[in-house]
């Protein structure tokens, strides 16, 4: 089964989370998102943890932090940001059948660099653009927000054409940009040390943003779900 976490019972260590800063900052974005979000553990090499999570927009969002972790299993993000406050070591309920989602493959490759001065700006002209929109409508007409929302979401907010090797254009979604910005991957805008460039990154049908504090994906052409048909060991 592919992408599907492993079963069984939690392992004796807990969450295994070591960077609880990190791993907090992207927890109360998250679930500020989405109260109901599952999170998903990954093992990322030697006493590191991908924090794996669906945003509502249908972008997979991932931040690395430091810790061995529990392996690959999901838990409700609400209640392992509960345990983390409160300065816990327990990995919260097994919640592995609400994750229903494909993982992009490890093996990306880099397309192309943006500043990312060119990903605020980006974000913010969205805002900017809905909120007219919501005031004054789309040429005299009355538009509903759901419908604006999602219009924004789906436009290119970015076209890479590859060089080396060349290849066919690779199209970045407001979906993505957004994914980046709201889960605080591009850090403050106001900080006094400019934040580091953003890769973006191609994988099959799968593209995405990665930043420095995170990455966001999306799979193109499809919102594959999965149905839990049996577990499997860990990794």
């Amino acid at each position: 089964m592919p992408e599907q976490p492993g079963g069984g019972a939690a392992p004796a260590g807990g969450h295994g989370i070591v960077g609880v800063a990190d791993a907090g900052a992207f927890l109360a974005r998250l679930v500020r998102l989405d109260p109901a979000a599952p999170v998903r553990f990954r093992p990322a090499g030697p006493d590191r943890t991908a924090l794996w999570a669906r945003l509502p927009w249908r972008v997979l969002v991932v931040r690395t932090v430091a810790g061995a972790g529990p392996g690959d299993a999901a838990v409700a993000a609400g209640e392992l940001l509960a345990e983390l406050e409160r300065s816990g070591a327990a990995l919260p309920p097994r919640r592995d059948a609400l994750w229903r989602w494909p993982l992009p493959p490890a093996a990306s490759r880099p397309v192309e660099t943006l500043p990312a001065d060119d990903m605020w700006r980006i974000a913010r002209a969205a805002a900017g653009t809905l909120r007219v929109a919501s005031e004054q409508g789309v040429a005299g007409r009355a538009v509903g927000q759901r419908a604006l929302r999602d219009a924004l979401l789906d436009h290119v907010a970015v076209l890479v054409t590859p060089e080396d090797p060349p290849g066919p254009p690779v199209e970045v979604p407001q979906r993505l940009v957004q994914g980046l910005v709201r889960m605080g991957f591009l850090g403050s805008p106001d900080a006094a040390r400019p934040a580091a460039d953003v890769q973006v990154r191609v994988v099959g049908r799968w593209v995405g943003l990665v930043g420095p504090y995170g990455a966001a994906w999306l799979q193109k052409g499809t919102d594959l779900a999965l149905t839990p048909i049996a577990p499997h060991p860990n990794g």
